[in-house]
């Protein structure tokens, strides 16, 4: 191989690869907290139960594109580098792959907005602006896909929009993780002073389910702006990832609530809360 063509395939086939290989070893974490869900968790109400059915099945789609990916460019188009770089504008399967890896973001915060508004007790003005940067960040990564098709010629407008949705997006995540651990320390003062360690806990959990999606976001942000995204894909790896790592936040937060400390003073005996309280415990 030419010097360039070993840079192509480094940089900008390498990522697609290693990406997808994330993609799917993260599936099989998902699937384990999947059938944790399904075994522990039969009483949940049947909305929730739906809800995690369908990141299941999205999520398993996900994965199954991200297989169908790697093996088309590095097997189909083992013998044509250009042809296997092009793929990224000229298929749908690829070029739609943000929009896929925002559809899945989106999933997981329109739930944790709902835990917001519960924890908040039910307060709409804490939840809007927040809906709004997701809705914001949604609708640039829509335009980012579209000038996608549209060829590398776009390079300019696809980074400046992926920056849009990238930096929205993060902000968002951290605006709902900083509310709902807001809203679960003021409510510390309504209730028992032994309860309130079940409260401590709610707090801990919450940071640190939203923690990995955070940090992969931040990555994925630094990585797509220091780099121009026609000679160098490496924040793609951490983009393939970022869906999963949403999904397992959100399993992580529902399937954490069997060794709350919370759930064994309500197995143990009656006590009384505000319901912003209780509401952080049921969703």
């Amino acid at each position: 191989m030419t010097p360039e063509d070993l840079h192509k395939a480094e940089y900008l086939i390498g990522p697609w690869l290693i990406g997808s290989f994330v993609d799917i070893l993260f599936q099989g974490v998902l699937f384990c907290q999947f059938a944790h869900y399904f075994e522990f968790y039969r009483d949940d109400k049947p909305q929730l139960w739906f809800n995690v059915f369908g990141l299941m099945v999205i999520t398993t789609l996900k994965s199954i594109q991200a297989f169908a990916l790697a093996w088309i460019q590095n097997v189909l188009y083992f013998n044509d580098l250009d042809g296997a770089v092009l793929l990224s504008y000229t298929t749908w399967w690829q070029s739609g792959n943000p929009l896929m890896v925002a559809c899945i973001a989106l999933y997981v915060q329109a739930f944790f907005l709902h835990r917001l508004y519960r924890v908040s007790g039910n307060n709409s003005w804490v939840v809007a602006p927040i809906t709004v940067l997701i809705l914001f960040a949604f609708c640039s990564i829509c335009l980012a896909t579209y000038y996608i098709t549209k060829g590398a010629d776009y390079g300019p407008k696809i980074a400046l929009w992926f920056a849009a949705n990238l930096a929205t997006a993060f902000a968002g995540d951290l605006s709902i993780t900083c509310s709902i651990a807001f809203f679960l320390l003021r409510s510390k003062k309504y209730v028992l002073p032994r309860t309130s360690s079940a409260i401590d806990y709610l707090v801990r959990l919450t940071i640190s389910s939203a923690a990995p999606a955070s940090l992969c976001a931040m990555f994925n942000l630094i990585f797509s702006q220091v780099y121009s995204g026609s000679n160098v894909l490496i924040s793609t790896a951490f983009n393939q990832a970022l869906p999963k790592l949403y999904a397992m936040s959100m399993m992580w937060t529902l399937n954490a609530r069997r060794n709350n400390p919370l759930r064994r003073f309500q197995e143990c005996e009656n006590f009384s809360t505000r319901p912003a309280v209780n509401s952080s415990y049921d969703w």
